[in-house]
């Protein structure tokens, strides 16, 4: 992909996000795309099995020394915590058991919760309907990084650092950019998560503690899946703010890789989103795309047109209003 030049601020534009109109033109011409919206009966499943593992696990290390606990945590346990995290992304969208059944997502997202070790998935829940609906929104969308981000992560080194804490800032940023209040559901999010991380300390000491947290922290900061995070809205086109990637590593993340995908038509589970581009393939095969993650985290590393400024900006009436 072509430089998009050196960038000193955000790539400010005054359209409306191209996925609402491609969702209206796609369904208007495959209308039977409605069909795959619904919940998808085997992510329960496939979720709990990989909490269930983890748990698992958490016996498992809990004798090791220290360096196997970091070890397995980055090369395992993180792994699955990370994917879990897109799990959770998924079930935000009520598509393990549909929109009728929408408290039993939020429940079910909180069971996924628990190997992160930290709790995590109501408070994403509040904020990425945000991000669905004000799309590179100035102070609504807080997956953009704020300003300091931009100005600061500008080299090499420092972009490398950036992507370390990547975790940090996407606890943070939504405290700064858009604070909300704690709602019913955090609060019940944090009780449960913070007894079964008690429960596991008292059955097998600290290690299993560090090796879930350790795992979540390393694995969402500099660690091939990540990829994903730079992947999906950084501009590395000029004027393309949404992009997919079609690999391997779809087979292990619910299928996040089909961004454009799933910007288009948020309410189809993951597992069903190969099949959206196999219907409208006229609309997604000419549109650019990434084909390695590495090679994504690599160039973000050191292309110098790309760091926390190459994202698109949009204001919407309600963030003048702020």
């Amino acid at each position: 992909m072509r430089k998009t030049g050196g960038r000193g601020d955000f790539e400010w534009v005054y359209n409306d996000q191209p996925h609402t109109s491609r969702r209206k033109e796609i369904l208007a011409k495959y209308p039977e795309i409605k069909s795959l919206m619904g919940p998808d009966p085997q992510l329960k499943w496939v979720v709990s099995g990989m909490v269930l593992t983890q748990l698992l696990a958490c016996y498992l290390v809990h004798d090791l020394s220290w360096k196997w606990i970091f070890f397995w945590a980055y090369a395992f346990g993180g792994c699955i915590n990370h994917c879990l995290t897109l799990a959770i992304h998924d079930i935000s969208h009520n598509v393990a058991f549909g929109n009728k059944l929408a408290k039993w997502n939020r429940w079910f997202a909180m069971w996924a919760n628990l190997p992160i070790g930290l709790p995590y998935s109501a408070s994403f829940k509040k904020y990425h309907i945000d991000h669905h609906r004000y799309l590179g929104g100035d102070q609504l969308d807080v997956d953009i990084p704020t300003d300091i981000e931009g100005w600061f992560f500008c080299t090499p080194a420092r972009k490398v650092l950036w992507l370390f804490l990547q975790p940090l800032f996407y606890a943070i940023r939504p405290l700064v950019v858009n604070p909300k209040p704690v709602g019913q559901l955090e609060i019940l999010n944090a009780a449960v998560q913070l007894t079964v991380d008690f429960i596991i300390y008292y059955l097998w000491g600290l290690k299993p503690i560090v090796y879930l947290i350790a795992g979540s922290v390393l694995c969402m900061g500099l660690h091939p899946i990540s990829g994903h995070f730079i992947a999906e809205h950084y501009m590395f086109l000029k004027g393309h703010e949404t992009y997919s990637y079609y690999g391997s590593l779809n087979l292990i993340t619910f299928n996040v890789g089909y961004h454009m995908e799933h910007h288009d038509f948020p309410s189809i589970p993951g597992s069903k989103l190969p099949q959206v581009k196999q219907i409208a393939a006229e609309y997604y095969d000419s549109l650019p795309q990434h084909t390695s993650w590495i090679r994504v985290l690599w160039d973000f590393v050191f292309d110098d047109s790309i760091g926390p400024y190459a994202r698109i900006k949009r204001e919407y009436k309600l963030s003048q209003q702020k």
